[in-house]
């Protein structure tokens, strides 16, 4: 049974959404503030948090760089709940590192969907022997380990399984919505391809030399990405 931790200052929210996911057969654990929320995360390991960004003290962004920043850390599922609906906002949370985000007001149903999509990524992985190497890079599914030029990469789940895509057809052009099917668990909505630059984005600046011009992953022009062959 997965561990997910909610995390929102809104004591209905909580309520709403820890009902609904229990019924889905998770279990969950609840902080309402941003410096309990760590210390449930570093006591209990999540398998996933579902993090608002509005906290008291600390809020979601300050957890999010934190989690990010420590390597036990760092390949752990985090799904935003944000009021904000500019764009900004949300690219910004997924350049932090987050998986994916939903914006309030939410259908708890559609969180329930986004937690499965995004633990199915995580979680899948390990579930076959297989290394993958094109050039410097290189990707160890089984232990999730990825290196570029011998040096190890931190990667997000997102990040990890977007690069498994690449890796496994190099020189192939892949557009948003086929990467959203292959990687992000084909869960379609309303700015998800913006979704996918982020990440994309991320990790040009984990392997690339210089990431505004990048030459690994490559961007084909009014059709999508591809990582060089």
């Amino acid at each position: 049974m997965s561990l997910i931790l909610v995390v929102d200052d809104d004591k209905q929210i909580i309520r709403l959404v820890q009902s609904y996911l229990t019924q889905a057969g998770y279990q969950v654990l609840t902080a309402d503030d941003g410096e309990t929320a760590l210390h449930v995360i570093r006591r209990d390991h999540p398998d996933l948090v579902v993090l608002d960004l509005m906290l008291p003290d600390r809020d979601g962004w300050e957890i999010l760089r934190i989690v990010r920043g420590e390597t036990n850390l760092v390949g752990l599922p985090i799904i935003l709940l944000t009021a904000r609906v500019e764009d900004t906002d949300k690219i910004v949370g997924l350049e932090l590192g987050a998986d994916d985000y939903i914006t309030k007001p939410f259908n708890p149903r559609e969180v329930v969907a986004r937690v499965r999509a995004v633990l199915r990524r995580a979680m899948g992985n390990a579930t076959v022997p297989k290394i993958i190497q094109v050039d410097k890079l290189r990707m160890d599914i089984d232990s999730h380990l990825v290196t570029f030029d011998d040096h190890a990469l931190e990667l997000t789940p997102t990040e990890f399984d977007l690069l498994k895509v690449l890796l496994e057809s190099p020189g192939r052009v892949f557009t948003r919505v086929e990467l959203i099917e292959k990687a992000l668990g084909g869960y379609v909505y309303e700015g998800m391809e913006r979704t996918v630059d982020s990440h994309i984005k991320n990790l040009r600046r984990k392997i690339e030399v210089d990431s505004r011009n990048p030459t690994c992953i490559e961007t084909v022009y009014g059709v999508g990405y591809r990582l060089s062959s």
